[in-house]
C-alpha cells in the first residue's frame, strides 16, 4: 500500500477540517462566548498536525482501492478524534469517550447524543455539533476530491469508498467535476430549507442548525425536546419535506436540472422510496388517530413527521414515539432498517438494496415453477451484474449478522432487549433515537465506555457501507502486494 499519499490526504482533510471550524467561531464571537478560544486552539492543533502530514512526500501520486478504502476510513476516524476537541476544551463535554461519541454521531449524521440538558450549551459549539451533520451529510472526503487536485484520478476510488450504495456512477466524466455538482445541489438545498425556516419565524441560527440536521439526516437540534420545542405545523411540513428530498438519491436532482424528468419519474428506487414512506404514513396515521390523537389532521401530521424521519434516518422528533401503540412502534422499527436511497445522505440498508433483495426473493418463486428459465434481476429496464447482486446479499447478510451480535454485547449492559436492539439498529443505520432507554426522550449517556465505543464503531461503519472499515480489519487487506 503507498502510505505515503494516504498520509498526505488525511493531512489535506485535517486542514480543511480546521477551515470549517470559522463559521462556528465567528458564531462564538457573535455571541459574544468564551468558546470561541477553543475553536481557535483546535484549529491550531487541526493546521500544525495537518502540515506535518501533508508534508510527506509520496513516490507515486497513484490511488488504487487499498488506498482509496484507507484514506476513507481514516479519514472519518481522524476528523472525529479532531473535531471533538472543540467540546472538550471548551468544557462542554469533558469527558473524551463522551466528546468522542457525539462527534462521530455528527459526522456519520447518526444523531445519537450523550446530552441531557442541550440548550445549556454554548450557541457556537451547538452549532459546530450540528454542522457536522452537512460536512459529513455528502461526505467530506467528496468534498476533498472536489478541492484537492493532488488526488488526480486516483479521486473515484475515495468517490467509491465513500458512496452510499452498492454502485458508485459518476455523474459526467470527471470525479471532481461530479463532486462539484453534488456539493452544488447540497448548497441550494441547504440553502432554500434556510430561508423557508426563517420564513416560519425562526431566526437565522435555529433555522441553519435545523437545516444542517435534516439535509444531513442528522438530527441534532439545539433544542431539548428537539422540533417539537416550535409547536408549529408549516415548521413540521418545511422540515418534512426536506427530509425526505434529502432521501432522494442526489444525481436525480441533476436529471431534473437538465431537464431529463422522465428519467427521474422512471427511476424505480425514487419510486419504491415513496410508495414505502407512503405506505407507512397511512398506516400509521390510521393507527394513532383515536389512540393518541383526536383528530385525523394531528395523526396525519404527526404521522409524516415521524415516519419520515425515522425512514431517512434523520431522528428528529415532534412527539414522544415511545407512547404510542405497539404497531406505530412495530412500524417505525421496521423503517430503521430501509434508509433513503442510494446516492443520499440517509443511511442504513438502503432502498436500492431492499428493492434488489425482494426482487431476488420474487425471482427464487418463480424458478420454482420455472426451473430452467432464464431470469435477470433489472433494475430500470437494465440487468444488474451479477457482482453486485453478490454484494447487495452479502451486505444484507452482513448487516443482520452485525444487527444481532451488536444487540447481544448491548444487552449485557443489563439493558432490555427493545432498549438494546433499538440502540444498535439506530446507530449502525444511523438514525439516532431507537425506544425506551435511548428513545426521543432519552440519550446514551448511561452507557458504559466499551459500548460507547462499539456504538461509535457501529456509526462509523453503517456510514462507511460496512466493507469500506471493515476490510481494514482483514489482515489480506496490510499484506504487501508482490
Amino acid at each position: 500500500m503507498n502510505l505515503r499519499i494516504v498520509i498526505k490526504v488525511l493531512g489535506n482533510i485535517l486542514i480543511y477540517e480546521s477551515f470549517f471550524m470559522l463559521l462556528p467561531l465567528f458564531v462564538s464571537l457573535f455571541y459574544m462566548e468564551n468558546s470561541y478560544i477553543a475553536f481557535i486552539i483546535s484549529m491550531l492543533i487541526m493546521i500544525a498536525f495537518g502540515l506535518a502530514l501533508k508534508s510527506i512526500k509520496p513516490t507515486s501520486h497513484t490511488i488504487r482501492i487499498k488506498e482509496g478504502f484507507a484514506i476513507v476510513s481514516f479519514g472519518w476516524l481522524i476528523s472525529s478524534l479532531f473535531g471533538c476537541l472543540p467540546f472538550i476544551i471548551s468544557g462542554a463535554i469533558p469527558v473524551p469517550i463522551d466528546a468522542f461519541f457525539e462527534t462521530v454521531s455528527g459526522f456519520t449524521t447518526t444523531g445519537a447524543s450523550i446530552l441531557s440538558d442541550i440548550e445549556s450549551l454554548p450557541k457556537g459549539i451547538l452549532f459546530w455539533r450540528s454542522f457536522t451533520h452537512w460536512i459529513g451529510g455528502m461526505g467530506i472526503l467528496v468534498f476533498t476530491v472536489a478541492l484537492l487536485p493532488a488526488v488526480g484520478t486516483g479521486g473515484f476510488q475515495i468517490f467509491k469508498a465513500e458512496s452510499p450504495g452498492p454502485t458508485s456512477d459518476k455523474i459526467v466524466p470527471r470525479i471532481k467535476d461530479t463532486a462539484k455538482i453534488l456539493y452544488t445541489t447540497y448548497i441550494i438545498i441547504t440553502i432554500s430549507e434556510t430561508v423557508l425556516l426563517m420564513l416560519g419565524n425562526l431566526s437565522l441560527y435555529d433555522a441553519l442548525v435545523h437545516t444542517f440536521g435534516t439535509v444531513g439526516t442528522g438530527g441534532f437540534s439545539s433544542h431539548n425536546s428537539s422540533i417539537a420545542a416550535f409547536n408549529s405545523t408549516y415548521i413540521y411540513i418545511v422540515i418534512s419535506i426536506f427530509m425526505f428530498m434529502s432521501g432522494v438519491n442526489f444525481s436525480l436532482y441533476y436529471e431534473l436540472l437538465k431537464g431529463r424528468w422522465k428519467n427521474v419519474f422512471k427511476d424505480q428506487e425514487l419510486r419504491f422510496y415513496t410508495i414505502l414512506t407512503l405506505s407507512g404514513i397511512l398506516l400509521v396515521s390510521i393507527n394513532l388517530f383515536g389512540t393518541i390523537y383526536d383528530t385525523a389532521g394531528e395523526s396525519l401530521l404527526q404521522s409524516i413527521f415521524q415516519v419520515v424521519s425515522i425512514s431517512t434516518t434523520t431522528g428528529y422528533a415532534t412527539a414522544n414515539f415511545d407512547l404510542w401503540p405497539t404497531f406505530s412502534k412495530i412500524l417505525l422499527f421496521m423503517l430503521m432498517f430501509t434508509g433513503g436511497c442510494a446516492g443520499s445522505t440517509g443511511g442504513s440498508i438502503k432502498q436500492i438494496r431492499l428493492l434488489l433483495v425482494l426482487k431476488l426473493v420474487k425471482r427464487e418463486f418463480q424458478k420454482i415453477f420455472h426451473p430452467r428459465a432464464m431470469m435477470p434481476l433489472k433494475i430500470d429496464g437494465r440487468s444488474v451484474p451479477s457482482d453486485v447482486v453478490a454484494n447487495v446479499s452479502s451486505f444484507f447478510t452482513l448487516y443482520v449478522v452485525l444487527f444481532v451480535l451488536g444487540t447481544a454485547v448491548v444487552s449485557l449492559e443489563g439493558i432490555g432487549m427493545i432498549s438494546a436492539a433499538s440502540s444498535v439498529a439506530a446507530t449502525l443505520g444511523n438514525i439516532g433515537p431507537g425506544f425506551e432507554l435511548v428513545g426521543a426522550t432519552q440519550n446514551y449517556s448511561f452507557f458504559s465506555t466499551p459500548v460507547k465505543l462499539l456504538l461509535s464503531f457501529f456509526m462509523l461503519a453503517g456510514r462507511l457501507e460496512l466493507f469500506t472499515i471493515l476490510t481494514l480489519l482483514s489482515p489480506t487487506f496490510w499484506k504487501t502486494e508482490k
